[in-house]
């Protein structure tokens, strides 16, 4: 097996509960740091020998809270992969962290373990919006952890999200500028979104929510395009901006539809036309481990038609598009097979995909990417289909 391989690797545990957490039953005050340790580096082994060969590109530490693991598991975890895998010496080593001031503190024993890049989680420069958002920070926790993580790290990214209840386009302008004034090399902004189930969900059936309409949504979405462009930090993918050379090698090997070996209770990975999936309960994955060497769940093979349309959805949100040949390498399967050349035709003519060989939303389309995945997948219900 060759080509690029990213690793992910879940840490499942938090020490409070998170309204964005999945392991919220999974709190724990102390966590047997040795045993998940070796638990973790034998599941990271595992996915090694079925991946030899393939040249390691990024590690990601995500998770519950992935920034409470101890340094020190940590470091014998980067010290593991790099010496299975082959690479470049130059690995983007990710660790995504909220914004406390218990995490921050232990920045600086990441960076000695090997982590060269942080994603932290600020969400909001306001403290009306973060407790809206339910975030156990404040902002002036939030700015101190970004002061600390860009005293240790050479490469820092935050996210940011907009269309928030009561959001004005000015309001969001000024925030974002302030945002663009930290000199960070990434910024992520994404749009709120309601989904089923939630708290907002709820709070947005009763009339309670003071959402900003579709077209002040989009007024933010085309805003920050151009004032982080402006700052140096164009778009690459629908809600990620970065200066050139910054963009996340860990996220674009997602994007570009490239192997990732997954580890820990819960992970996901893709490798060698197999979906994978660890066991989610870290009890059960951790004795899975002692057993067999591994936490394996399932092991699935994607039916190429399947990798195809999965590709062209994660594809088409990046600003470089989709290459034919480098698609059809990916997935078996020929771009104008899933790609409906008809509706491609019409999109193009309405200025919503850009001209030539390579699948590409233009800037007039971006706001509609996920429409436009929908009218050019083979398959395609003519009810479901954009109107012309």
């Amino acid at each position: 097996m060759s080509g690029d391989l990213a690793l992910y690797v879940h840490w499942p545990f938090c020490v409070t509960k998170c309204p964005y957490c999945d392991f919220n039953s999974h709190v724990r005050e102390r966590v047997d740091q040795a045993g998940w340790r070796a638990a973790l580096v034998a599941d990271l082994r595992h996915e090694a020998r079925l991946t030899a060969g393939q040249r390691l590109v990024s590690i990601f530490f995500g998770g519950g809270t992935p920034s409470l693991m101890d340094p020190g598991t940590t470091e014998a975890l980067i010290a593991e992969a790099l010496a299975l895998w082959p690479n470049d010496g130059a690995v983007e080593i990710t660790l995504e962290a909220n914004p406390s001031s218990v995490e921050a503190a232990r920045f600086a024993d990441f960076a000695s373990a090997g982590v060269n890049r942080v994603s932290l989680g600020l969400q909001a420069l306001d403290d009306a919006a973060l407790k809206l958002l339910g975030r156990p920070h404040d902002l002036a926790q939030g700015l101190a952890a970004l002061e600390v993580a860009q005293r240790h790290f050479r490469r820092v990214s935050f996210d940011l999200i907009h269309s928030r209840p009561g959001q004005t386009v000015a309001a969001w302008e000024a925030e974002l500028a302030r945002a663009l004034s930290f000199g960070t090399e990434h910024l992520s902004a994404y749009q709120l979104t309601i989904e089923e189930g939630t708290r907002f969900h709820t709070l947005a059936r009763k009339g309670l929510l003071d959402l900003p309409d579709e077209e002040a949504a989009a007024d933010m979405f085309e805003l920050t395009g151009a004032l982080c462009t402006a700052a140096g930090l164009p778009l690459y993918e629908v809600s990620n901006h970065a200066r050139p050379g910054a963009e996340s090698r860990h996220n674009l090997q997602y994007w570009r539809y490239g192997d990732y070996a997954g580890v820990g209770p819960g992970a996901h990975g893709r490798r060698g036309g197999l979906a994978t999936t660890r066991l989610k309960r870290p009890e059960s994955w951790l004795e899975a481990v002692q057993a067999r060497g591994e936490g394996l769940e399932a092991e699935e093979a994607i039916a190429p038609e399947d990798a195809a349309e999965e590709a062209l959805m994660m594809g088409l949100r990046l600003a470089e598009g989709l290459d034919p040949a480098d698609f059809a390498a990916r997935t078996g399967v020929a771009l104008g097979a899933v790609a409906s050349q008809p509706a491609r035709a019409r999109l193009q003519a309405m200025g919503l995909l850009a001209p030539g060989a390579r699948l590409r939303v233009t800037d007039a389309g971006r706001m509609l990417t996920n429409r436009l995945i929908l009218e050019l997948a083979s398959g395609l219900k003519q009810s479901d289909a954009m109107p012309s």
